[in-house]
C-alpha cells in the first residue's frame, strides 16, 4: 500500500489524461492557466523534491539574516544606552538580557560601525552561497525539464524524468549554477572597489556601473538557459551565447518575467519593513519551501517554450512548433467532420 502511495505521489496516475483536441486552449495566455490549473497541486510535489537541494542556502540566508538583526539590534542599543538601561529596555519587552555586562563593555568600548558590519554579513554569506548554491545546477535542470513539459501540455513523470534529465544535462547544469554562484560576490567586491575609487576620480564610476550591468544581464540571460540546455543539444558556449541573444532580443519581456519573480520577495520585503523582520522571513521561506521553485520554474517555462517557437523551433527542421495550442487546421477538421456527419445523418 504504501509503495503504491509513493508512486502514485512521485509518478502520477495511470489513464489520466491530457487535453482532448477540441478542448486544446487557443492562446498562450489560456494555455498556461490550463496547464497551471491542471499541474497547480503536482508543483507542490515537485517542490518538495527539489528543496532537498536548495536547503543549504535557505537554511544559510535564514540564519545570517535573524544572527545579523540580533546583533544590529544590541549594537544599536548599546551604542545609546549604558547597561542597566539596556537590561530595563530588554525586560519591558518580556526577555532576559541577550548580553551579559562585559559582552555589553566590549561592544560599547568597541565602537563598531552598523555599516560595518552588515559589510561583513554580507560578504561572508555571498562566500559561503557559492558551493551552497553551485550543486543546485544539475537539479535545477531536472526542474526545468518536467515543468518545460507541463507547460506545453506534454506527460512527464515526476521523479523519472527528473532523474533522467539530472543525468543528460548535470555538466551543463553545474555550469551555469557555479557561474551563478560566484557572479553576486564578484560584482559585490567589484562595486565596492571601484565605489570607493570613484571617491577620489569621478571617472572610475564608469566600471562601477560596468560591473551592475554585468549583473542585471547575467541575471536576464540565466532566464533562458537552463530551458535552453534541455530542451536542445548544444555545447555550453552555444547555451550561454543563445541566452544572451534572447535576453537581449526580448530585453521589455527579459526584465519584466525577472521582476515577477522578485515579487515574493518584495512581498515579504515589505513585511518586514513594516510589521516583523523574523515574520516576514519566515514566510518568505515557508512560500519556497511549499511551492515557490517549481511555481517560478513553471512561470519561466510557459514564457520560454513561447520564445522557442518564435525564435528557434521555425528554424529547425521537423521541430514541432506551439505545442499544446489549438491549431488552424484543427479546426478545418472539426468543420469537415461536422459537414460529414451531417450529410451522413441527412
Amino acid at each position: 500500500m504504501f509503495g503504491r502511495f509513493m508512486n502514485n505521489f512521485y509518478y502520477g496516475k495511470s489513464g489520466k489524461g491530457d487535453f482532448r483536441k477540441e478542448d486544446l486552449p487557443a492562446t498562450r495566455k489560456q494555455l498556461f492557466f490550463d496547464t497551471l490549473r491542471t499541474r497547480f497541486s503536482a508543483l507542490f510535489r515537485l517542490n518538495l523534491l527539489y528543496m532537498i537541494v536548495f536547503l543549504p542556502t535557505m537554511i544559510l540566508l535564514l540564519i545570517n539574516f535573524t544572527t545579523m538583526l540580533s546583533t544590529m539590534t544590541n549594537l544599536l542599543m548599546v551604542r545609546d544606552n549604558d547597561y542597566s538601561a539596556y537590561v530595563e529596555i530588554i525586560q519591558e519587552s518580556g526577555t532576559e538580557a541577550r548580553i551579559s555586562e562585559e559582552q555589553f563593555n566590549e561592544l560599547k568600548s568597541a565602537d563598531l560601525d552598523p555599516a560595518d558590519l552588515i559589510d561583513s554579513t554580507i560578504f561572508k554569506v555571498l562566500i559561503w552561497l557559492i558551493p551552497c548554491f553551485a550543486i543546485t545546477g544539475p537539479f535545477t535542470s531536472g526542474l526545468s525539464y518536467v515543468t518545460r513539459n507541463w507547460a506545453r501540455d506534454e506527460h512527464a513523470f515526476m521523479w523519472s524524468d527528473f532523474k533522467d534529465a539530472v543525468k543528460e544535462n548535470w555538466k551543463q547544469g553545474l555550469v551555469l549554477s557555479v557561474i551563478t554562484s560566484v557572479m553576486p560576490l564578484l560584482v559585490y567586491v567589484g562595486w565596492k572597489f571601484y565605489g570607493q575609487m570613484a571617491g577620489q576620480n569621478p571617472i572610475m564610476f564608469v566600471p562601477q556601473v560596468l560591473v551592475a550591468l554585468v549583473a542585471v544581464i547575467w541575471a536576464l540571460s540565466i532566464t533562458y538557459m537552463h530551458p535552453l540546455a534541455v530542451t536542445y543539444e548544444l555545447k555550453m558556449r552555444d547555451v550561454i551565447r543563445n541566452g544572451l541573444l534572447l535576453a537581449v532580443a526580448r530585453l521589455p519581456m527579459s526584465v519584466g518575467i525577472r521582476l515577477l519573480h522578485c515579487v515574493p520577495a518584495l512581498i515579504c520585503g515589505a513585511l518586514i519593513y513594516l510589521w516583523s523582520p523574523m515574520i516576514g522571513m519566515l514566510i518568505l521561506f515557508a512560500y519556497y519551501c511549499l511551492i515557490g521553485f517549481s511555481l517560478s520554474r513553471f512561470v519561466t517555462a510557459s514564457y520560454t517554450n513561447a520564445v522557442f517557437d518564435r525564435y528557434i523551433n521555425p528554424r529547425i527542421e521537423g521541430a514541432k512548433v506551439n505545442q499544446g495550442l489549438r491549431k488552424p487546421e484543427d479546426d478545418d477538421e472539426d468543420e469537415t467532420d461536422e459537414e460529414d456527419r451531417k450529410d451522413e445523418e441527412g
